[in-house]
């Protein structure tokens, strides 16, 4: 049974989460209305990607930094609380499973650090599962903490199943692998990462792990960030495509299906089958008649990794 997709990359209200959310019932509205179930929202969606990294210099910018920081904390999601409420209702209500990249907030420990997350919300608007990106990359480090292997898992939806890691985690093949062992379907990859050796990537992982590849970056103008983030003029410029998206589905054979969809802000729409996937293992499975477990083994390490554990006397 096929499923149809919407590859969301209207862009955030950056650094506002609340305005964010809002813009994200009106898109799940417009996607469940078009008929897809499955809905995919870029990296760090809410509040937005901290693109500012990659052009303030570390010392130079120190105090500009640390005030774009607080707004992202402030407006980062505590999964503890009830901020994704709305989303997870309008899940419920359309009945589609939703995958969507966040800043996530610790609020059990420490109550500053912020991790670089992707949740995936079920029909019944549940949360399914919480992954957080393993090694942030570059400047992201002075962003985000590093997370640990506890949401590395694949679940069943409607779509099939379902997996996902985070922009430049898809560069590292032993995570890529122990996705693929969890009898993966379809791989998801929330990046802010457009270029075309991504896509060539993405192509590959389709390949070979034998499943559906659906890539999300976020379409982003300079005049899509509000007049009230700091600095605004001097960092962007009104006319400049910051990051131009390319969304993208693509078959368990490695062909793109669809998209890239280029400097538009709009969705992208696809229809994925399942089986295809399983066909596509026939002639290659890394986790299955092509493994050799007598040469090469993998082990994870699942559980949390807090940074204090307390005991009762």
């Amino acid at each position: 049974m096929a499923t149809t997709v919407a590859v969301i990359q209207k862009p955030p209200v950056l650094l506002q989460r609340d305005a964010t959310l809002q813009r994200m019932l009106d898109a799940v509205d417009e996607a469940a209305g078009a008929g897809a179930t499955l809905l995919v929202f870029p990296e760090a969606y809410i509040p937005g990607y901290p693109t500012w990294i990659w052009r303030l210099a570390p010392g130079g910018d120190m105090a500009l930094t640390s005030e774009l920081h607080a707004r992202l904390r402030e407006n980062a999601v505590d999964l503890g609380g009830d901020t994704l409420a709305p989303i997870q209702e309008a899940a419920a209500r359309h009945g589609v499973t939703l995958v969507t990249g966040l800043n996530e907030i610790d609020s059990r420990y420490s109550g500053t650090t912020l991790f670089n997350s992707v949740v995936v919300i079920g029909p019944d608007g549940r949360l399914l599962n919480r992954h957080r990106k393993l090694m942030p990359t570059n400047p992201e480090r002075m962003v985000w903490g590093m997370g640990d292997a506890s949401g590395l898992k694949v679940v069943e939806t409607p779509a099939g199943r379902l997996g996902t890691l985070i922009c430049w985690e898809s560069y590292m093949p032993l995570a890529r692998y122990a996705l693929y062992a969890q009898d993966l379907e379809v791989f998801i990859n929330p990046t802010w990462d457009s270029s075309d050796i991504a896509l060539a990537s993405l192509r590959h992982i389709a390949r070979e792990g034998g499943c559906w590849v659906i890539g999300r970056s976020t379409a982003l103008r300079g005049s899509d960030i509000p007049a009230s983030f700091p600095e605004r003029d001097r960092l962007y410029t009104p006319e400049e495509w910051v990051n131009v998206g390319n969304a993208v589905v693509i078959a368990p054979s490695g062909e793109v299906v669809a998209g890239p969809l280029d400097r538009e802000k709009g969705i992208l729409y696809a229809e994925i089958e399942v089986e295809t996937a399983r066909r596509a293992r026939r002639s290659l499975d890394v986790c299955g008649h092509y493994a050799r477990p007598d040469i090469f083994s993998l082990s994870v390490n699942r559980n949390p990794q807090p940074p204090v554990v307390f005991t009762e006397a």
